[in-house]
């Protein structure tokens, strides 16, 4: 199965250092992930330092974790969850480590300027070019309009929206959107 460790770090972009995470980086991911327009979408509302860092500091997190930075300051996050794809059994071995499911928190405060974009297009690039995955797929609420305009953005196409599907701590059960990319429609763009 591809895995994170296998790349050379850092990716650099034309503004941005993407490096895997480290305990180091837990109170500067924290300083953003705290805030409440930030979990508002997010799976978990950790109220504490301690409590958000038995979470983050978990070794398959730190696995799957990169900080982005920005003239040496973490402003962001990203998450590479691989696994593999859906296959009958007989061919279930090729269907290894094929698929990855993407995350990104951004700070912010940093938003409005094009991180956000530059930050996923290379994560793209490190899950497409890097990893020699096929498929990548990425979820949010539908309400969270900032993130599938993203999606949308670096060139995800949206598969579904579902209906009542994701159950919100304060709204209740609400709406999500998933989105993907092949590895094909990503070397056809680039």
């Amino acid at each position: 199965m591809p895995s994170l460790d296998d790349l050379d770090w850092p990716v650099l972009t034309d503004r941005l250092v993407i490096r895997r995470a480290t305990p180091e980086d837990l109170e500067a991911t924290w300083a953003f992930r705290r805030r409440p327009d930030v979990t508002r979408w997010m799976g978990g509302a950790p109220r504490t330092l301690e409590e958000y860092a038995q979470g983050y500091l978990e070794p398959k997190r730190m696995a799957e974790t990169l900080v982005v930075e920005h003239d040496g300051t973490v402003i962001g996050d990203l998450t590479v969850e691989i696994r593999d794809g859906w296959a009958q059994e007989e061919v279930a071995e090729q269907a290894r480590g094929t698929v990855a499911e993407l995350g990104w928190v951004l700070d912010p405060d940093r938003g409005g300027h094009g991180f956000a974009t530059e930050a996923v297009r290379a994560l793209l690039g490190i899950c497409f070019d890097g990893l020699g995955l096929r498929r990548v797929v990425a979820l949010c609420f539908a309400d969270n309009e900032p993130s599938w305009r993203l999606m949308e953005r670096v060139g995800l196409r949206r598969e579904g929206l579902h209906l009542r599907e994701s159950l919100h701590r304060d709204r209740g059960w609400i709406d999500s959107c998933a989105y993907a990319l092949l590895a094909e429609e990503w070397r056809e763009r680039s």
